[in-house]
């Protein structure tokens, strides 16, 4: 089998340093890897993110993920006293929500999660597919859970990231709008107002999509073949509006960038159509990509199915390893609060 659709291909070893445990200040100040131009791709520069001007053109199109992270994270106990703590994943109506449960073996269907003495949930049954809880919350009378969740719930910063001196809003891009997503589209979080204002007046233009990032973009490929892995589906919006950007930008001789792998499969999604529902679109070496021109993101775990797009873009897993060397060497910063990458097709 290709070596490109083998899990085993796609581990690296990164030292413990280069995994950054808090966002740069102010955010632009990051380092950029910019690989590739119109007429080379081969070429490879070292920039900081403010430099993104230096690389885009006027009718250039940037399509950025508005989503909003949400306190996902709540701290509970069983009426035995137990200490329990839960990640909310995804929203089933009526006050359900699939919700991962650490020593999740020990609360069967029938369990009693205490969050405060205005809430509680009940354990509904095991998600096989996730290995997840559907959990029932019981909520007082005139209260919404969004309101609880504001005042009970904390941000969910991956577990890699364990020494941090973060605050809440510094793991939400400045454009994050659209409540819904346990992680942020963390290549978004780069940008600044100013870097975004600087752009427009340069005559690069920007348009929005939603993915709500949940367990399908982070949680780890577990096939030794790749394209059995299935991604659990995520919700997506792609708008008229959005669309009619992007085929502006290209009437006008424009470049279609996505900032971050999630308004990547956003857009590859859409089928350049409106779309709203859910996606489960797996992108890896071979995928033959429709919309997108450039491609921001940052630097990935391995063994993720976001190396896997990324790889897929750059068109070899090899080209990929070459410069997650490289970015290494020259000490890179990886992963959520990490450096960037501008990648040309």
């Amino acid at each position: 089998m290709d070596s490109d659709l083998l899990l085993s291909s796609y581990n690296y070893e990164l030292p413990s340093d280069r995994i950054a445990q808090n966002p740069t200040v102010p955010r632009d100040s990051s380092k950029l890897m910019v690989v590739g131009t119109d007429r080379n791709i081969d070429t490879l520069a070292h920039h900081h993110f403010w430099d993104l001007p230096k690389f885009l053109r006027s009718q250039d199109l940037l399509i950025l993920n508005d989503t909003k992270v949400i306190p996902a994270r709540l701290h509970g106990h069983k009426s035995s006293g137990a200490e329990v703590e839960i990640l909310l994943i995804e929203p089933l109506g009526l006050n359900r929500w699939l919700a991962l449960v650490k020593r999740g073996k020990r609360f069967p269907a029938g369990s009693e999660i205490i969050f405060s003495d205005r809430l509680k949930a009940t354990v509904i049954r095991l998600d096989e597919v996730t290995k997840a809880r559907e959990l029932l919350f019981e909520l007082p009378q005139g209260g919404t859970f969004e309101e609880i969740l504001a005042e009970l719930g904390e941000m969910p910063l991956p577990p890699y990231i364990d020494n941090s001196q973060s605050t809440p809003d510094q793991y939400q891009t400045v454009y994050a709008q659209t409540e819904g997503a346990i992680a942020a589209p963390t290549a978004g979080l780069h940008f600044t107002h100013r870097l975004l204002d600087e752009l427009k007046d340069m005559g690069v233009n920007h348009t929005f999509v939603t993915l709500h990032v949940g367990i399908g973009t982070f949680r780890p490929v577990e096939v030794e073949n790749i394209t059995e892995h299935q991604i659990h589906q995520e919700w997506i919006e792609v708008s008229p509006e959005a669309i009619a950007a992007i085929e502006t930008a290209k009437a006008n001789g424009g470049r279609i960038i996505g900032v971050g792998t999630t308004s990547a499969r956003a857009i590859e999604t859409s089928g350049m159509q409106p779309y709203k529902g859910k996606t489960g679109l797996m992108i890896y070496p071979s995928y033959e990509w429709q919309v997108l021109d450039g491609l921001i993101t940052n630097f990935h775990l391995p063994k993720s199915s976001l190396l896997m797009l990324v790889a897929s873009f750059l068109g070899s897993r090899e080209k990929l390893f070459d410069l997650y060397r490289e970015a290494i060497a020259r000490e890179y910063r990886f992963y959520s609060f990490g450096d960037g990458m501008l990648a040309w097709r």
